[in-house]
C-alpha cells in the first residue's frame, strides 16, 4: 500500500484544488507551453497554501507552519476552486498537443470533483486508529522536517509549537462532526487514546517540572530532534540552547493540544456505538456512492463490485488448491490456510535478530528485481529505494507495508516501510510478493517514474488517482511471477493470499458501507476465506471501516490493467510487446482507469497502423 506519504499527495493535492491563490485569468488562445505554464502557476500558488506539502516537496517555506484545517479555509478553497476551474474551462484546447490536452482534461475533471465532493468535507474521521492529525504531527516531523542548520531547527521547534493551534482547529472538527451524528465506532477510542498516550510518553512529559530525570527516555519527538541536530553538527551550546527550547515547547504547547484532544475523545466516547458502515452517515448512502466514483475511477455500483469479489474469491482460491496438490498436502483449503497462518516454518522470530532478517530479505528481493527489469521496463526510476520497519510509536496501528516517495530534490529516498509490530502478522511466504508490491516493480517504480516525467504540469507529477496506484501495485506482484519468480511455491501462494484478500476487501468494504454488515460479520466473511492471522483480520476490517471505499481500489485497479493487457495481446498478436505496454501504462504518471484505457486503445491503433 502507497500510505504514509502517498496519502499526504492525494490529500494535499485535493486539498490544493481547494485552495486559494490570485492566479491571472487564462488567455483562450494559448500554445501547449502555456497551457502547462499557467497549470504550473495555478499549482504552485495553491502549494503555498499547504506548509506541510511545501516540505514534503523539499522546500523550506512557511517550515514552522501546519496546515489550516479550518472550515473557513476550505471555503476559501472553494471559491478559488471554482475560479480556477472557470479559468482553465476557458483555454481553447484545439490547437494544444495531446499531452497538454491530457492536462487540461484531467485538471477539470479533478477541479469538479473537489467541487462536487465540498458536501462530503465532514464524511469522514480526521482522528481514527489508521492515521489522522494526532499521529500525522510526529510522523511528519520525523521522516519530513529535515535540520540542516540551526534556522530548521527553529522551524522544527515552530512547528511543535504550533502544534497547539493545529490541534485547536482538530477540536473543532471533531465537535462538528458531533453535532452531525458522525462519530467513530467504538474500537476506535481505545486506540486513539493510546495512540496519544505514546505521543506524550518519555521526556519531556514524564519529567517533574524544573527537575528532568536523566533515567527517563526521551519522547519519541524529542529523540527525533536530538539526533537531527547532532547530524546537523551544531555546537555543544547550540544544541543545549536548542534541546532546552524544544524541550519547553513540547511540555508548553503541544502536549496541552493533545490532552485537549485526549479528554474530548474520553467524552466522546461514551456517544460512540457499534455501527460501522457509513450508512449512519447523513445521506450515508449517497456518500459512498461518491465515494466509490472517487475511488475506482468507474461507474461500478456497490452492488456490482461486491459480485466482482464474490468471482475473484472463487477463482483465486481454486488457484490455490492447485498449489496444494504440487505440495502434496493432504486436506482441503481451510487446512491449509490453518497450515500456513500456524506453522513456526513461515515466520521469523519475534525478535531484533528476526526483524532484521525480514528486512535483510526484503533488501535481496528487492535487489534480484532491480537486475531482471530490463526484461519488463523501458523506462525505469532514477531515485533509490530504501527497505526500513515502520517506527515504533505507530506500527501497533499502521498497515502490513506501505510506501514512501522520494524527496523530488533527491534529499530522500523512496522508502518501502515493513510492520513488524507483530512477526506472526509477517509470513515468510507473503515477503516476496509485498516486497514487489511496495518496491519494485510496484509503488517505487510507478511512482518515481511519475515524479521524474518531463513536461507535464505539476498537479500530476505529484497527485494520484488510488484505483491507478494500487492496481499498479497489485498488478506489480503478479507480473514478477511471469519472469520466473516466485520459485517457491510456498511464495506463489503467498502471492495469491495477497490477491485473495483485495477480493475479499470488494465484498467486506461494499457489505460494510453498502450492506450494513456488522464489524463482526465481516470478519467471519475473513475467517473462513483467507490465510491471514485473526489479529490482521481485525486490523484490516477496521482499515475498511474507517476508510471506506480506499480498499476496493486495489483489485478493481489491477482488473482493469489486466483487462487492457489482455485485449491489447489479442489485437497485436506476435507484435505485443510488454516493455512497450508498460511504458503505456505509466507514461502519463497516475490517471484515471478510463484515460489509461483511452491510452492502451490509442497505442494499440497506432501500432496496427505502423
Amino acid at each position: 500500500m502507497a500510505q504514509s506519504l502517498k496519502t499526504i499527495i492525494l490529500a494535499v493535492t485535493a486539498a490544493f484544488l481547494l485552495s486559494g491563490c490570485n492566479a491571472k485569468p487564462a488567455d483562450s488562445a494559448l500554445t501547449s507551453e502555456q497551457a502547462i505554464s499557467l497549470l504550473d502557476e495555478l499549482f504552485m500558488e495553491e502549494l503555498k497554501q499547504s506548509p506541510e506539502y511545501l516540505t514534503y516537496l523539499g522546500m523550506r517555506e512557511r517550515y514552522d507552519e501546519w496546515n489550516d484545517i479550518s472550515d473557513a479555509a476550505s471555503e476559501r478553497g472553494l471559491v478559488m476552486t471554482q475560479r480556477h476551474l472557470a479559468q482553465v474551462k476557458a483555454i481553447d484546447t484545439s490547437a494544444l498537443n495531446a499531452s497538454a490536452k491530457l492536462s487540461v482534461r484531467m485538471f477539470i475533471e479533478q477541479s469538479e470533483q473537489s467541487i462536487a465532493g465540498h458536501q462530503w468535507r465532514h464524511h469522514n474521521y480526521p482522528v481514527n486508529q489508521m492515521r489522522g492529525v494526532h499521529s500525522m504531527v510526529p510522523s511528519f516531523l520525523i521522516n519530513q522536517h529535515l535540520i540542516a542548520n540551526y534556522q530548521e531547527a527553529e522551524a522544527y521547534i515552530g512547528r511543535i509549537k504550533n502544534s497547539a493551534l493545529l490541534m485547536e482547529q482538530l477540536l473543532v472538527q471533531l465537535k462538528t462532526r458531533e453535532e452531525k451524528g458522525i462519530i467513530p465506532p467504538q474500537f476506535v477510542f481505545p486506540r486513539v487514546l493510546k495512540s496519544i498516550d505514546n505521543i506524550l510518553s518519555g521526556a519531556p512529559f514524564d519529567a517533574a517540572d524544573e527537575q528532568p530525570n536523566e533515567d527517563i527516555k526521551d519522547s519519541t519527538i524529542l529523540a527525533d530532534f536530538r539526533a537531527k541536530i547532532a547530524a546537523a553538527e551544531l555546537s555543544k551550546p547550540e544544541q543545549e540552547q536548542l534541546l532546552a527550547e524544544a524541550n519547553n515547547a513540547l511540555r508548553d504547547y503541544l502536549a496541552p493540544g493533545y490532552q485537549r484532544i485526549h479528554n474530548y475523545m474520553s467524552a466522546l466516547q461514551a456517544n460512540a456505538d457499534q455501527r460501522h458502515g457509513v450508512w449512519k452517515f447523513p445521506d450515508g448512502e449517497a456518500f459512498y456512492n461518491f465515494a466509490l466514483r472517487r475511488t475506482t475511477t468507474t461507474d461500478l455500483t456497490a452492488d456490482e463490485i461486491h459480485q466482482i469479489g464474490l468471482t475473484e474469491v472463487e477463482r483465486i482460491q481454486n488457484e490455490m488448491r492447485a498449489i496444494m496438490k504440487t505440495l502434496v498436502f493432504d486436506g482441503d483449503l481451510k487446512a491449509f490456510f490453518n497450515f500456513t497462518r500456524n506453522d513456526k516454518q513461515f515466520y521469523y522470530p519475534d525478535t531484533a535478530a528476526g526483524k532484521q532478517a525480514y528486512l535483510d530479505r526484503a533488501t535481496e528481493v528487492i535487489d534480484r528485481m532491480q537486475s531482471r527489469l530490463d526484461e519488463l521496463f523501458i523506462t525505469k526510476p532514477k531515485a533509490p529505494l530504501q527497505v526500513k520497519a515502520v517506527e515504533p510509536f505507530r506500527e501497533a496501528s499502521a498497515g502490513q507495508a506501505f510506501y514512501q516517495s522520494p524527496a523530488p530534490d533527491g534529499s530522500r529516498p523512496g522508502t518501502y516501510f515493513a510492520n513488524l509490530y507483530r512477526m506472526s502478522d509477517m509470513a515468510k511466504y507473503q515477503l516476496e510478493s509485498l516486497a514487489y508490491h511496495e518496491g519494485l516493480p510496484g509503488h517505487h517504480m510507478q511512482i518515481s517514474i511519475a515524479q521524474e516525467l518531463k513536461n507535464i504540469p505539476k498537479f500530476r507529477l505529484y497527485g494520484g488517482h488510488t484505483a491507478f496506484i494500487e492496481g499498479w501495485g497489485l498488478y506489480s506482484e503478479l507480473v514478477p511471477k511471469e519472469i520466473g519468480l516466485y520459485e517457491d511455491p510456498y511464495s506463489d501462494f503467498g502471492r495469491l493470499s495477497g490477491e485473495l484478500y483485495r477480493a475479499c476487501r470488494l465484498v467486506v468494504d461494499t457489505g460494510i458501507h453498502a450492506q450494513q454488515w456488522s464489524r463482526q460479520k465481516a470478519l467471519n466473511y475473513m475467517a473462513a476465506n483467507v490465510p491471514h492471522s485473526e489479529g490482521y483480520n481485525v486490523r484490516q476490517i477496521e482499515r475498511y471501516i474507517v476508510m471506506p471505499s480506499q480498499a476496493t481500489a486495489y483489485k478493481i485497479g489491477m482488473l482493469k490493467i489486466q483487462q487492457l493487457r489482455s485485449d491489447a495481446t489479442a489485437a497485436l498478436g506476435e507484435r505485443f510487446d510488454i516493455r512497450q505496454f508498460h511504458d503505456v501504462v505509466l507514461k502519463d504518471g497516475s490517471v484515471p482507469l478510463y484515460i489509461l484505457e483511452d491510452n492502451v486503445k490509442a497505442w494499440v491503433a497506432a501500432s496496427l497502423a505502423d
